[in-house]
């Protein structure tokens, strides 16, 4: 039996395998928001999603999301204090974005980390850098 692809409007799943961690300490922090000004960091954004999840290997499920554009912002907090440390500026944890943009100086932007989510389930294979 087949099935056909879910109507774009509904709600789809959403996953993210994380790839290139150093250690498999600590938590993963995960933000997804639908507004750039909110990127990278959503902590202030009210439609905002925040997940903390222990560092696994394989795919995390974020849920269901409504159909739109999104990006997501990741941090490796090997340390489990709930931030992402840095020394000078420069992140001491990972970090890593929808559809891996090119990281240069700060964050990059939300349309260079932008994708659909719409009409069927959304991967994202997000690999962290580390910079220290």
């Amino acid at each position: 039996m087949m099935t056909a692809a879910a109507p774009p409007e509904q709600a789809q799943p959403l996953s993210l395998d994380v790839q290139g961690l150093r250690s498999a300490k600590g938590d993963f922090l995960i933000c997804v928001t639908r507004q750039a000004a909110h990127f990278p960091d959503c902590r202030k954004d009210p439609d905002g999603r925040h997940f903390t999840v222990p560092v696994t290997s394989g795919d995390v499920a974020l849920g269901r999301m409504e159909p739109g554009t999104y990006a997501i912002a990741i941090i490796h907090d090997e340390n489990g204090n709930g931030k992402l440390d840095t020394f000078a500026g420069i992140p001491r944890e990972g970090v890593g974005f929808s559809r891996n943009p090119a990281i240069r100086f700060g964050a990059p932007s939300f349309r260079s980390a932008q994708f659909a989510v719409a009409g069927a389930a959304v991967r994202q294979d997000i690999k962290v850098k580390y910079f220290l």
